[in-house]
């Protein structure tokens, strides 16, 4: 009973094989292609006779700022969504890659590249030394520690401003892609976002979709079950937090290295960065790693567009884009209440409540949480609840229930043959 996990190569391979896809995955892919497709949109509708649909350079550029949000956002879902530890100051990580990264470039001359790498490896430090003390923490005095850490950080670049530029921050590193042509510069650094976009969906799913996912959504639901199990769950709170930390670390490294970010607490460290991911996370549906993405991008996008409408609220006489921030507040509120698993949740539910009323089988199962299903690779239903009647908690334990009886029963053989 080591609390060592497997997973069957064989599930991964299925991912590969676009047959064996569930629709909602076939749509996803979709979705991928359209994305990467996104800053030809113009060209690829003058060829069909559509003229230009309005995805111009500057639009590329704030996709791309998007791009990075959601990666930021799936990041936080992975140790918060999944093992229920909530981190209320997940910018921490961001910024210790972002400045790391930019001290190095600015400093020393270090190459963007390896400046990033070490940025990366400096937020997963991070995460181990928020992670390890928080794990003897819970509930609302985790998410304290989570709360204060980024806030003493935001103090430290204040005291040492000369250093770390202060509440202004540091002035912008040498980018990791350059261009003579400003325009080549931006596809590049959009397509540069969108392989790190899909890099880290893969990764994450891959993780989350593993038996180390189950446990990590079985401490969720019950730790003290996993613990009596044979399992560490510090060990794997421990993971979840170190894995969070590279991700959103490798993300802020990389985004101070592009036209769209620069190494400042207002694109960082500051409170609001944690809370709008929280909010990000929440709306496209916490738990999923693809309902953060989806949330992210659209948390982005949407308040970029309400910042941009000049229509003025006739009572209030007050444009919309200065009260943007209040109206997606309200938005996000109403869509919370409403769309309470998230907006990926509620699509997928409806989606399959609209193929049963067409007469097509609707048997696919709503977003994963872990674990594996032999009829499509879920286990939940559109609520996140389980549909097998097993929960991932149980399913943890008839694993290495089944694997203890394994070696218990290797162990008499080899007794019987002594």
């Amino acid at each position: 009973m080591s609390g060592e996990t497997t997973s069957d190569p064989a599930s991964y391979r299925d991912l590969l094989d676009p047959s064996s896809l569930a629709l909602r995955h076939r749509l996803g892919l979709v979705g991928l292609v359209a994305l990467g497709l996104l800053p030809f949109t113009n060209d690829l509708a003058g060829l069909l006779g559509l003229g230009a649909l309005g995805v111009d350079r500057l639009m590329v550029l704030k996709l791309t700022g998007a791009l990075y949000f959601a990666v930021f956002a799936m990041s936080w879902d992975a140790v918060s969504g999944y093992t229920g530890q909530i981190s209320f100051g997940h910018g921490l990580f961001f910024a210790v890659g972002g400045y790391t990264s930019a001290l190095l470039n600015l400093n020393w001359g270090v190459d963007p590249a390896i400046a990033i790498v070490v940025g990366m490896v400096f937020a997963a430090l991070a995460g181990v030394v928020v992670g390890v003390p928080a794990l003897r923490l819970e509930g609302p005095y985790l998410s304290l520690v989570t709360l204060v850490a980024p806030l003493i950080l935001l103090q430290l670049f204040i005291v040492f401003s000369d250093t770390f530029g202060g509440e202004l921050g540091l002035s912008s590193p040498e980018n990791l892609l350059a261009f003579e042509s400003f325009e080549t510069a931006i596809t590049a650094n959009y397509y540069l976002a969108f392989g790190l976009f899909v890099f880290v969906l893969v990764l994450l799913l891959a993780v989350t979709r593993s038996d180390a996912g189950s446990v990590f959504t079985a401490i969720r639901e019950d730790e003290d079950a996993v613990a009596a199990a044979g399992l560490d769950p510090a060990k794997f709170k421990v993971f979840a937090f170190v894995l969070s930390a590279a991700v959103g670390g490798l993300a802020g490294a990389m985004f101070v290295h592009t036209p769209v970010g620069n190494p400042q607490p207002s694109q960082l460290l500051v409170l609001t960065v944690s809370i709008e991911v929280i909010i990000a996370s929440v709306l496209g549906g916490m738990g999923t790693i693809v309902g953060p993405a989806v949330g992210g991008l659209f948390y982005y996008m949407f308040r970029d567009y309400l910042s941009g409408v000049s229509w003025t609220v006739p009572v209030a006489d007050v444009p919309v884009s200065e009260l943007d921030l209040l109206l997606f507040s309200l938005i996000t509120l109403a869509l919370l209440f409403f769309l309470p698993g998230g907006i990926v949740r509620w699509t997928i539910r409806n989606g399959r409540r609209a193929l049963r009323r067409g007469g097509r089988n609707g048997g696919e199962r709503a977003v994963p949480d872990g674990g594996t299903d032999p009829s499509d690779g879920d286990d939940t239903n559109a609520g996140g609840e389980p549909e097998t009647g097993t929960s991932p908690l149980e399913r943890t334990l008839a694993a290495y229930r089944e694997a203890f009886d394994d070696e218990s029963t290797d162990d008499r053989t080899d007794g019987g043959r002594r």
